[in-house]
């Protein structure tokens, strides 16, 4: 039994602890917070303990640590869980700075404890049946990858100020996505955004609209668009043109009736946000690090894909400042 303490009692905090405690192979001991009550209420919850961080990580009967916290605190986090002997997943993204992040590889290298990030789009059952079904080879040789990533509504301001901006905290999920389909890192990156759904966020130094291309060195393309407002839901597509055929992930929708009337016919809208698309995503997510640490699987993603993510989400932003196509080298992705 996998002995876990959690590091973050916010919303995703809550997520992970419910997959956590409901998991046969692991138990959620402990969860740590700045908030002291937060921490205590969601422990409360799971028949778990409120520690601090620092007893969490110093409890030799703690197999693994979840980190949930904010991101400027994840490098520092995943460093001191590794040297305290535990596996970590952490949530995306690394750190906000590219070559903390680096820093943070080398660092946590070094204690040769599993580090797996926290991208569980990759766990969708949809995204992971097109996926399957692209590497049976069922279209052919894939060419051109479009990702689409709409959010319903725009997150607050504070929290835009210090997200670090569109790229590094949204679409950082899709450059994940977009390589693990693909199956390569790109080498070449183009981007255009704008705020167009609230001026106040580019006053604040961001976009809430973008449109990234993605180019491979064997030709291919993928291409990301991401919104910060889509008033019906959350859109969450993927479609996969192969030499062929076609394959389309499609949204998750609020029910399945379709009504057809002499004026038309109608659906449902999409689920809302995250937590009602991507609930079972977590919960596979949790399970694959388990049988990770505990049956000796591989990493399904590794601190190395957070790494090469985070390199597409700086290179994005200088392309979208500078208008100019932006080379992904090998120094950007740790040497």
């Amino acid at each position: 039994m996998l002995r876990v303490g959690l590091l973050g009692a916010g919303r995703i905090g809550h997520v992970h602890a419910k997959a956590i405690a409901g998991h046969a192979g692991s138990t959620l001991a402990a969860v740590s917070d700045v908030n002291a009550e937060a921490a205590a209420t969601l422990a409360a919850e799971h028949g778990a303990q409120a520690r601090t961080t620092e007893a969490i990580l110093a409890d030799a009967a703690i197999d693994a640590v979840l980190i949930a916290t904010s991101t400027d605190t994840h490098s520092a986090l995943i460093e001191a869980a590794t040297a305290a002997g535990k596996a970590v997943l952490c949530e995306k993204p690394v750190d906000l700075s590219l070559e903390r992040a680096i820093r943070c590889q080398q660092v946590a290298g070094r204690h040769g404890k599993p580090v797996m990030i926290g991208f569980n789009r990759r766990f969708d059952p949809n995204f992971a049946a097109l996926k399957a079904a692209a590497d049976r080879g069922e279209i052919g040789r894939t060419e051109l990858l479009s990702v689409t990533s709409f959010d319903p509504a725009p997150p607050p301001l504070s929290y835009i100020k210090v997200s670090g901006g569109l790229f590094r905290d949204m679409m950082i999920h899709d450059f994940d996505m977009a390589m693990w389909v693909m199956g390569a890192v790109p080498a070449k990156v183009s981007a255009v955004g704008t705020s167009i759904v609230d001026p106040a966020i580019g006053a604040a130094g961001d976009v809430d609209t973008a449109v990234v291309t993605l180019h491979f060195a064997d030709g291919r393309i993928a291409v990301i668009k991401n919104s910060r407002r889509a008033v019906y839901g959350y859109d969450q597509r993927l479609e996969l043109l192969g030499s062929e055929g076609l394959l389309q992930a499609q949204n998750m929708l609020e029910n399945t009736v379709v009504k057809s009337t002499v004026a038309g016919v109608t659906g449902a809208k999409p689920t809302y946000f995250f937590l009602e698309r991507y609930m079972p995503a977590y919960a596979a997510e949790w399970h694959a690090f388990v049988q990770a640490v505990t049956a000796g699987a591989a990493l399904p993603v590794t601190l190395q894909d957070g790494i090469n993510a985070l390199a597409l989400a700086e290179a994005a932003t200088q392309s979208a400042r500078t208008g100019e196509t932006v080379a992904v080298t090998r120094d950007m992705l740790g040497g």
